[in-house]
């Protein structure tokens, strides 16, 4: 009903049923005088259809403005200036032909027809119509006209399932045929994968803007169920195509943020995506939220879904300005949304637009909303469309002609015919068509990778040792590093010389290498410019000058690709979802989340759950994300000791008892790409300098899953030589045996199988037994894929010894049940698999230190005893 804008001075309402008076000097608007029905201090979560009245809940919270703006939310007047507030205190009058750009025979007529085409054809079929905020539709228009013709050439979308279709159809412009067969229960996909629902899935498009004559890229971003949960993603998308495109200040790429009120106010993940706004590593220079404020929450009341007045008051903690407008009047839309465009290209901070509105149908069409909302659907069934109200109002003012409007409706009635008639053609489904992030050139034209194959991720040794040499040093003059880091790089010199790496070193040169051959590496978390356990050291600071740093990797080569090293915000679901999508947008970066503890990586599980595990399953895109989870049971008790390595392990997607073809060709290469994600463990810093090194020079790309040492950090046994790093050497899936045990395997009495930490325990305790004829210890360093093919050979190597797998794990966690049954079908179920580790136990390590000592001293015993099995046989 009215035009709410951000300004110094006193705001002018003015309703659609109102002409549009002159602004000027001469001629000032005339003030409409409101009647405010309650205070400020009144409950205001009372929304207008709850209570069976006609309450008009925009003009309340106007008043409710006027009489103390700070009890509302308070203004971003920190940057705003006086004269930019002013120039859009009241917007100039619209002329004919302006009105008939923007008039049911135009924008606000395809939203609606087109929910009102889908009902006719699949009234049974949920699609989470936008019926009650068909406005949407030329309010993100708007938004994408101003920012085009303000110079942005790409936006970024992310949106929940309401009014998805619509959007697709009619702001992304994907072709109505492919959304209609979506429909059709016959198609089988084309592709392999689960797929998604047609609500979810997204898309990219480029295309002329016909209002600006300009090239502009649409990208909606594919999204899950659990609502919000894309918000990161898509600002992590977005600030990989700024940094891409080198748009510094966010003039070429920007963001829109589509939310529901109630997931707006209720999902913690809209908070941690506003604090990562404005930090140096994580901004987007603004993003522009659209809240469908259609007052209800599946069948929640906001009275009982938020404590705050309005759902939009999380953006306070930014200060974003929110512009609260009603959707039933499509120009104070449309100019609240050119204002908000204006805002974000003129400051670079995110603004939000409260679009007041309802929900004419249910949750979804099968819905029935009166069991719960009866007086609210009572008055919504007595709503007239807006198409409808606003054409009138047209109409009667001669803006357009009966005729008129029934020859657009008609017109757009028949485009969607002829598509509905088209899309009977289509045999099959295509998820690929709805890719959401392409990557062009990296596979073939039928989106297959160019080989099957993976060359040497070794160096040569001039290589290892300059960035060995650089990693030890500090290239800028006149800086003064900590004491204690000067020892650190000695340290590290003195490895370097010795042709010796260590965990820290290793990680230095995979990335110092890969940024030589033109490869992004930005590694993101919690304190890992230092390193949770002081080992890193990727950034350095000058005792002497504040602020003053020094990043060594960034002056390895002359022409190198730049190195991002950011500590993040304490997030974890926020900053997971923010480095996914950064990952999304080109195949030639590597990008890694490390994780502070691996424990703490279960506050992102929607993140892995969602997105990083089944992504390319259900929409078709490739990931190659990096998750560094440190883990290990040291005694440091159940919330520092797990990475939960079980849940990653259950969710493999190979078959534990069927026995893949082992003669294939590539056979390592071909599980890899088959797999939905690679879960590996590693022992030595060798084998995690060769794994990072294989991510990029892999011909597709998986999630990959590591979990990283705390103790085998500094481990002096933990080391590798140069000689296991150079030109010809590969990452070792398996590492076999090589002492005495592996001189004379037949006489082995037992086969330990074990990965990452517990190696060196068992190594320690068998040469303190003199057991190192008798006991053979494998090391699987890739869990998933499983490496069959060389655990077979392991165990027809050794045909006297009994099988056992150690970990430090208890049972009924970490590798256990994903390893004992691939085990079993390794060898044709021909011996049993024992198991020496920890009882099985609620919480995943204990909190004292001798109980932590005594279970691993009992594990170790269970795995050296020789007769601890027999009575099992």
């Amino acid at each position: 009903m009215l035009h709410l804008r951000t300004c110094a001075a006193k705001l002018r309402p003015l309703t659609a049923s109102q002409t549009v008076k002159t602004c000027s000097q001469n001629r000032p608007a005339a003030v409409r005088t409101l009647q405010q029905s309650r205070c400020y201090s009144a409950p205001v979560a009372a929304e207008p259809f709850l209570s069976g009245t006609s309450s008009n809940y925009v003009e309340e919270m106007y008043c409710a403005w006027l009489e103390n703006p700070k009890s509302v939310h308070k203004g971003s007047t920190a940057w705003t200036s006086l004269t930019w507030t002013r120039s859009f205190t009241c917007p100039p009058p619209l002329s004919s032909e302006d009105r008939s750009r923007r008039c049911p025979c135009g924008r606000s007529s395809v939203g609606w027809r087109f929910e009102e085409f889908l009902q006719r054809k699949w009234s049974s079929e949920k699609r989470f119509g936008l019926e009650g905020c068909e406005v949407l539709i030329p309010a993100l228009k708007t938004i994408i006209d101003k920012s085009s013709e303000n110079g942005v050439d790409y936006v970024i979308m992310g949106m929940p399932h309401r009014g998805r279709l619509n959007v697709l159809a009619n702001v992304i412009r994907k072709e109505l045929e492919q959304i209609f067969c979506q429909f059709d229960s016959k198609l089988e996909a084309a592709d392999e994968g689960s797929g998604d629902v047609k609500y979810h899935l997204g898309m990219y498009h480029r295309r002329i803007n016909r209002v600006t004559d300009r090239n502009i890229t649409l990208s909606l971003v594919a999204n899950p169920s659990h609502l919000e949960a894309a918000d990161p993603v898509v600002m992590g998308k977005t600030k990989a195509e700024q940094f891409y495109c080198g748009d510094t200040e966010g003039k070429k790429v920007m963001s829109i943020l589509l939310h529901g009120d109630a997931a707006f106010a209720g999902q913690g993940i809209v908070y941690e995506t506003f604090h990562l706004s404005d930090l140096p590593s994580y901004t987007t220079h603004g993003t522009v939220h659209v809240v469908v404020n259609n007052q209800i929450g599946f069948t929640t009341d906001p009275r009982m879904a938020r404590s705050s007045p309005y759902p939009t008051d999380v953006a306070r903690v930014v200060n974003a300005p929110i512009f609260h407008v009603n959707s039933d009047d499509p120009e104070a839309v449309m100019y609240v949304c050119k204002v908000a465009a204006e805002w974000r290209s003129t400051f670079h901070k995110d603004v939000v637009v409260d679009l007041v509105c309802y929900r004419r149908n249910g949750h979804n069409e099968m819905d029935e909303p009166m069991f719960t909302q009866p007086l609210m659907y009572k008055q919504i069934r007595k709503q007239k469309p807006v198409l409808q109200k606003y054409a009138e109002l047209l109409v009667a003012q001669g803006v357009v002609n009966q005729p008129e409007y029934e020859e657009e409706i008609s017109k757009y009635d028949k485009i969607c015919e002829e598509a509905f008639a088209r899309s009977k053609d289509e045999k099959i489904l295509h998820i690929k068509h709805w890719l959401d992030s392409p990557w062009p050139g990296f596979f073939t034209l039928d989106g297959q990778p160019r080989s099957m194959s993976c060359p040497s991720t070794g160096l040569t040794e001039d290589v290892l040792t300059h960035i060995g040499n650089v990693a030890s040093s500090v290239p800028v003059e006149n800086f003064t590093i900590h004491g204690g880091l000067s020892r650190i790089l000695k340290t590290r010199g003195e490895l370097v010389k010795n042709r010796t790496v260590d965990w820290a070193l290793a990680e230095y040169m995979a990335f110092g290498s890969l940024l030589k051959e033109g490869i992004h590496i930005r590694l993101s978390g919690q304190d890992v410019e230092r390193g949770t356990f002081s080992h890193r050291h990727h950034v350095l600071h000058d005792q002497n000058v504040d602020k003053r740093t020094c990043i060594p990797m960034n002056h390895l080569w002359p022409n190198q690709a730049p190195y991002t090293v950011c500590n993040s915000s304490l997030s974890e679901y926020g900053v997971l979802g923010f480095e996914l999508g950064f990952a999304m947008a080109s195949p030639n970066a590597l990008v890694l989340w490390e994780a502070q503890f691996g424990d703490f990586h279960n506050t992102a599980q929607c993140i892995i759950d969602q997105f990083i595990c089944p992504g390319q399953a259900k929409w078709v895109r490739q990931n190659g994300i990096v998750l560094l989870l440190p883990h290990g049971m040291e005694g440091m008790g159940p919330e520092h000791s797990s990475a939960r390595p079980e849940r990653f392990l259950q969710m493999c997607n190979d078959d534990p008892d069927v026995l893949p073809d082992l003669q294939q060709a590539n056979f390592d290469i071909s599980q890899l790409y088959d797999c939905n994600w690679v879960v590996v463990n590693c022992s030595t810093p060798g084998n995690f300098f060769h794994v990072l090194r294989r991510q990029i020079l892999l011909p597709f790309r998986k999630p990959l899953i590591i979990f990283t040492p705390k103790s085998l950090l500094r481990h002096p046994e933990a080391r590798t030589s140069f000689d296991e790093m150079l030109p010809g050497t590969h990452f070792q899936r398996v590492i076999p045996e090589s002492g005495p045990a592996a001189q004379a395997p037949a006489g082995v009495k037992r086969l330990l199988f074990c990965t990452g930490k517990v190696y060196y325990d068992l190594t320690r305790e068998r040469a303190a037994r003199g057991m190192a004829e008798q006991v053979a210890i494998t090391r699987i360093e890739q869990l998933s894929p499983f490496p069959f093919d060389l655990l077979l050979k392991e165990v027809q190597k050794y045909p006297n010894a009994e099988l056992a797998w150690c970990q430090e794990e208890h049972k009924n966690q970490g590798y256990y049940d994903y390893v004992k049954p691939r085990l079993r079908t390794t060898i044709d179920r021909a011996k049993p698999v024992w198991y020496a580790g920890r009882d099985p136990a609620a919480a995943p390590a204990t909190g004292n230190k001798k109980t932590h000592l005594t279970e691993l001293q009992r594990l170790l015993d269970t795995a050296f005893d020789l007769d601890a099995f027999k009575n099992f046989s």
